[in-house]
């Protein structure tokens, strides 16, 4: 039983010539714009009408706790970043600080989070771009429009898969030339939303603001239905709209200073993507009764084309679709280095871990194309899609859990950056994600259970006799 106990040094390893290491590339803006762009997606652009719809006008609220949650865990990420400047991120930390079996759930757990974001983004940006084709006569025939699952059952979700591989295959050219490019894309969408917010501001009408709170605080379901509504229920979806600055520490083999670097990144693009996120939902609310757009697919869209903005609102619409493919990128990015960090201590094949001379895991990353290209063209991801909220929470408690028991282990290790109040801190973090945890759908909790038991026998079919620690 000894693969319950064993821990990976926080020490970095020697590099090695021609071994299995990732170059520093990445500076601080290319990693914050990493994080602004993987946090700023589908989240703000859909998900504030399905909050308001759970929440009414203290959706506002839930955006507040859900990113305060996320601030707490990512000042527990800052630290580990810069302590263990390696790839990985949760796994990485969890297996340092609480042994081998903790360190695999959490990063089976990060495997199907950052591959069903990538595919469930990629079919979300299908949608838009068929309806924008469709709009100017050149729609694809319905058997490529969708996969065999989807509302209107097709073969094949072609534009899903296509832009999942055209991903993958800016990843593949390196490292800093694909931050670069996801830098611009991400300057793009946040002037589109200051856009959103300059426009609707003057028409602020704060009675839209009561009741404020019309479903209550705790999250609950109404007649027996699986939705729940309520503050807490909005939130623990909404959530989903500011994780993504934990794929920055997936990262931190490639920064440059990890100490400078991946502190100002992570705390800096949670910072910013919380003001973004409060001030547009404050915009949207004030600019009509929540019951008008929380329906829409599109509500900051539907908001502008209400209020006699139709242009804009297409121009919001197009920054969607450019939006979109900056957070395939980054989950991507997170996935790939989490499956190379696996790869390179035994628990996955180790030939994944190889590097080519762009400096690019080039086999992982193709790996992780094809699957979740594989799944954003034929799969079902209505259901599979939510379980990504609990694999991110569950890292999130063990980064915390990781920080505060190497804190009272290891007092003597160098810090660059030191989570202020780690007491206060980490518990607060792990009791908010345990409570949105609590609020998330009772089948997306028996997923995620389900998930980790096929993981559980991977291990201990595979990597527990492989993992590079055995017999140590």
């Amino acid at each position: 039983m000894d693969f319950v106990t064993r821990r990976k040094p926080v020490e970095a390893e020697a590099r090695a010539p021609g071994s299995h290491h990732l170059k520093p590339t990445l500076g601080w803006p290319q990693l914050m714009a990493m994080g602004v762009g993987a946090i700023i997606g589908t989240g703000i652009y859909t998900l504030i009408g399905v909050g308001a719809g759970q929440a009414g006008p203290a959706v506002i609220l839930s955006f507040a706790i859900a990113g305060a949650v996320c601030a707490f865990a990512a000042l527990c990420y800052a630290e580990m970043a810069s302590l263990m400047p390696q790839a990985g991120s949760a796994y990485t930390y969890s297996y340092a600080g609480m042994g081998e079996l903790v360190g695999w759930v959490i990063g089976w757990s990060l495997i199907l989070e950052y591959t069903v974001v990538c595919s469930a983004v990629a079919v979300g940006w299908s949608g838009y771009a068929n309806g924008f084709l469709a709009s100017h006569g050149w729609g694809l025939p319905a058997a490529l429009a969708a996969g065999p699952w989807g509302a209107t059952p097709g073969v094949i979700d072609l534009l899903a898969v296509v832009i999942t591989l055209a991903v993958t295959g800016m990843l593949l050219i390196g490292t800093r030339e694909s931050a670069t490019i996801n830098f611009y894309l991400v300057i793009f969408k946040v002037v589109a939303l200051a856009a959103f917010v300059a426009l609707t501001l003057p028409g602020f009408d704060a009675a839209n603001f009561q009741p404020f709170m019309p479903f209550g605080f705790s999250a609950h379901e109404v007649d027996g239905e699986q939705t729940k509504i309520g503050v807490m229920a909005a939130a623990a979806v909404i959530f989903f709209a500011f994780y993504g600055f934990d794929a920055i520490s997936t990262a931190a083999e490639e920064a440059k200073n990890p100490g400078r670097d991946l502190t100002i990144a992570i705390v800096g693009s949670m910072l910013a993507c919380a003001a973004i996120y409060m001030l547009v939902a404050a915009a949207a609310l004030g600019a009509m009764p929540f019951e008008l757009f929380a329906k829409s697919p599109e509500p900051l869209a539907f908001i502008l084309r209400e209020e006699g903005y139709p242009l804009v609102a297409v121009l919001i619409a197009a920054a969607a679709v450019i939006a979109l493919p900056t957070v395939i990128m980054a989950f991507m990015f997170g996935q790939s280095r989490v499956f190379f960090a696996m790869s390179r201590d035994g628990l996955l094949p180790r030939e994944l871990s190889a590097v080519n001379a762009r400096g690019v895991p080039a086999a992982v990353t193709i790996l992780t194309g094809v699957c979740a290209a594989a799944m954003a063209g034929f799969l079902p991801l209505k259901f599979i899609a939510e379980v990504a909220n609990a694999g991110t929470l569950a890292a999130f408690i063990a980064t915390a859990l990781a920080m505060m028991i190497l804190r009272v282990q290891r007092p003597e290790l160098a810090r660059p950056f030191r989570t202020p109040l780690w007491w206060a801190v980490g518990p607060l973090a792990i009791f908010g994600c345990v409570y949105l945890f609590s609020s998330l759908a009772g089948l997306t909790q028996v997923m995620f259970v389900i998930w980790n038991i096929v993981g559980l026998l991977v291990y201990l079919a595979y990597g527990r006799t492989r993992s590079r620690l055995a017999g140590t």
